[in-house]
């Protein structure tokens, strides 16, 4: 166990995530079945390898060494920042890596050059390339890697292993970029990649975005006058998205053709799916109230409607759809009528599939049970694969597989969902046929299966490899991968209840030596708003809470409205007012825990939050100051029109059409007023602490410098603390650790608290 104070392991450890097993693909390689994955050597050291494992011996070995093959290595890429930024990456070394269909080769890139690794010799290739390379991914059969560098498609041509591979421009245009994602794709949609192979390896469907009319934001670092600022696009609500764009080009020849859609369609290329299914996009229009899935032509650009469904609020983007099965659509779709509070329910080809309650959160496969039955007879039975959260508890997530056959209603089945409550995620592995050479004319091949399971409770990695034989008989072994990760040096005990008229679900965390006897200062630490969760039934999430309770007060987590796994009804609760329905849900569970638990002290409340966290922090203090005495807001959303189009007009819709959305949402207004704001009177105004990155290019610090400036004309007495050079993120360790213990500080000051351990 570390001797560190909490705030320095949590820091170090980036928040204990290094050293635990992620990013698994199954793969079925021509030299037999294996893992890759990523992971830390420890705990503590932030450079992640590329590992692999073999399911069938259990042996786990380090495929490509980060630190070895960056040791003098380059930086990164502008643009490769980003990308890290906009997947929340805290690592270093190698975080991202991309395979062939076949199973011969990975790419990554790391130190800012490109490299490729053969998959069953084990070597590495490092090749020459323009600088920045970005995002490669290999062709279907292994011969070559397609990669963005300095706004271009390129491609590299491979050779035989550890011979660097020739490289060539594919496609290019001054101003423009080819094969990456916009930044509200990357930021809000779930799309952080720009160009797809086709299953043959001939043809790429390519993303062609045009900026050159979105609103160009600087970015500057004030500590360092000499460094130059710099400048991004950002899209900000009710101003001018990129212009994106679908093209195939074809690889050898170079030539390309467009993806033809009506204007106003598709002003966001939502999903573009290519390779095992037809090429096949995801399209909405600015306004979100629309989904339309198009089958695409290829060779003539054409596209056809398959599918498409409205909602008066948004449609949902959900992670993994739309997906074929076979000539049939997988998507996921809202159903506000099916179950209480609706369903965000499987549905193949419209038709509902799950049962009412039931919320998918992701699809993760989409395919036929392969191999003969025991019986020696073929299946007929599809299965896709997801996790959802069953019906009226939205603190678990398991995996489920929704088994389908002709002429008989679904079956929902999932091994864990009996099990006790937690938070597991599955990679469902390639069922592929492995034939030998020696079968018998006629005889079915048999199959293998590699499926990774990782339970979030524990954490806990196991890699499965099921096979059938030539006999028709299942053989399954499973292995647990190792985790390295540091245990942290507390226990989180949360106390959950469901409270309230709304069936609010909180979690209660008190000091770990609480006696029972004293009143405690209480301090909510929520996130509050959409996509993103707080209560769930793992350790993880509460360890900083309870290290905070461990400092004298106690802490409660409540997932209001708008917060997911409760079903549409419960999101869109939230359309058109991002601020009463997520305040009201805070203070009504801040009541009602009270009323079972007399000892937290009405009279000392706090709250602290991070991103949308933080706005619903400022914004307690502003409109409820005689619940809150003093608020910690951390890089907070303060003025709705800053921040991007897809996500703030998914909600409130366009500034110029709905102005009175943005009024009653945002915390101050172009004119510097502080809407809805209550007085801060009597001997004890609320006091608010305002944290800010300066290099933050999500929700920059105009965001904070807006509102201080007006608290400070409206008379309110307040503090800020910018962070040089920090970003949304807030990753450096000094800066991660300082931030614990100077909230404690600010919140003894305000509300008292024993001085309690590190």
């Amino acid at each position: 166990m570390s001797t560190d104070s909490f705030p320095r392991q949590h820091a170090r450890t980036r928040r204990f995530t290094l050293g635990v097993p992620r990013a698994f693909t199954p793969l079925l390689t021509p030299a037999g079945p294996l893992v890759l994955f990523l992971r830390t050597d420890s705990g503590s050291d932030p450079v992640t390898h590329l590992m692999r494992h073999d399911p069938v011996t259990g042996v786990t070995t380090t495929l490509v060494d980060a630190a070895a093959l960056a040791d003098g290595a380059g930086g990164l890429s502008a643009e490769e920042r980003a990308r890290r930024e906009r997947a929340r990456e805290q690592a270093d070394g190698i975080v991202s890596y991309a395979v062939d269909a076949a199973g011969t080769v990975a790419a990554f890139v790391l130190g800012g050059a490109l490299h490729t690794v053969d998959l069953v010799s084990g070597a590495v290739t490092t090749h020459e390339t323009p600088p920045g390379p970005f995002d490669p991914r290999p062709a279907p059969d292994g011969r070559a890697v397609a990669y963005h560098a300095g706004g271009a498609l390129r491609l590299l041509e491979l050779a035989e292993p550890g011979v660097p591979g020739r490289d060539r421009l594919l496609v290019a245009e001054e101003g423009v970029s080819w094969g990456r994602a916009e930044f509200v794709a990357q930021e809000e949609m779930g799309r952080g990649r720009g160009f797809w192979w086709e299953g043959s390896g001939r043809r790429l469907a390519v993303a062609r975005v045009d900026e050159r009319e979105v609103a160009a934001w600087t970015i500057a670092d004030p500590s360092q006058p000499a460094t130059p600022a710099r400048t991004h696009p950002y899209p900000a609500a009710g101003t001018t998205n990129a212009e994106v764009s679908l093209w195939v080009v074809d690889v050898d020849a170079g030539a390309r053709t467009a993806v033809r859609w009506e204007p106003g369609v598709g002003e966001y290329l939502a999903e573009v799916s290519w390779g095992r299914d037809p090429l096949t996009v995801l399209l909405q229009p600015r306004d979100q109230r629309t989904a339309e899935v198009r089958a695409v032509d290829p060779d003539t650009g054409s596209t056809r409607t398959v599918r498409t469904w409205t909602d008066p609020c948004w449609v949902e983007l959900v992670p993994g759809t739309p997906r074929w099965l076979g000539d049939r659509l997988v998507t996921v779709e809202d159903r506000s009528q099916h179950g209480e509070g609706g369903s965000r329910a499987l549905c193949l080809d419209g038709a509902v599939c799950t049962p009412p309650g039931l919320q998918i959160r992701s699809v993760l496969a989409a395919g036929d049970l392969p191999g003969p039955t025991d019986a020696g007879q073929q299946d007929d039975l599809e299965v896709v694969t997801v996790l959802a959260s069953p019906a009226g508890d939205p603190t678990r997530i398991d995996a489920y597989e929704v088994i389908l056959a002709e002429g008989h209603d679904a079956v929902v089945h999932s091994d864990t969902a009996d099990q006790r409550p937690g938070v597991r995620g599955l990679v469902p592995g390639r069922r592929c046929w492995a034939a030998p050479q020696d079968l018998p004319a006629g005889q079915e091949p048999p199959w293998v299966e590699t499926t990774v399971v990782v339970d979030g409770a524990q954490p806990t990695v196991t890699v499965g490899w099921r096979r059938r034989d030539e006999l028709g008989q299942e053989h399954l072994v499973v292995h647990p991968l190792e985790v390295v990760a540091e245990r942290p040096g507390i226990t989180p005990a949360p106390r959950f209840a469901v409270v309230g008229q709304r069936a609010l679900h909180t979690a209660l965390l008190l000091p770990s030596d609480d006696d029972g006897r004293q009143r405690l200062p209480v301090v909510l630490d929520p996130y509050g708003g959409p996509h993103a969760q707080r209560v769930l039934a793992a350790p993880g999430p509460y360890l900083a809470s309870q290290w905070l309770a461990d400092q004298g007060f106690a802490v409660l987590v409540t997932d209001g409205r708008g917060s997911p796994g409760r079903g549409p009804v419960w999101e869109r609760a939230v359309h058109r007012d991002l601020a009463g329905p997520v305040l009201a849900d805070q203070i009504d569970a801040l009541h009602a825990v009270a009323r079972t638990h007399p000892r937290l002290d009405l009279e000392r409340v706090a709250i602290r939050g991070w991103s949308f966290g933080g706005y619903l922090a400022a914004l307690a203090v502003l409109r409820a100051p005689e619940v809150f005495r003093c608020a910690i807001a951390g890089a907070p959303v303060t003025d709705w029109t800053l921040y991007d189009t897809h996500y703030t007009e998914r909600y409130l819709g366009h500034p110029e059409q709905e102005p009175e959305a943005y009024h009653r949402s945002s915390l101050v207004d172009a004119g510097g007023a502080l809407p809805g704001a209550r007085p801060w009177s009597g001997p004890r105004p609320p006091r608010l602490l305002l944290i800010h990155g300066l290099a933050d290019d999500n929700v920059v610090a105009a965001h904070t410098l807006r509102l201080s400036a007006a608290l400070l004309a409206d008379g309110r007495d307040h503090n800020v603390l910018p962070l040089s050079g920090v970003t949304h993120m807030t990753p450096q360790e000094d800066i991660a650790e300082r931030l614990l213990t100077t909230q404690v500080a600010f919140l003894r000051g305000a509300l008292g608290g024993s001085p309690a351990a590190s």
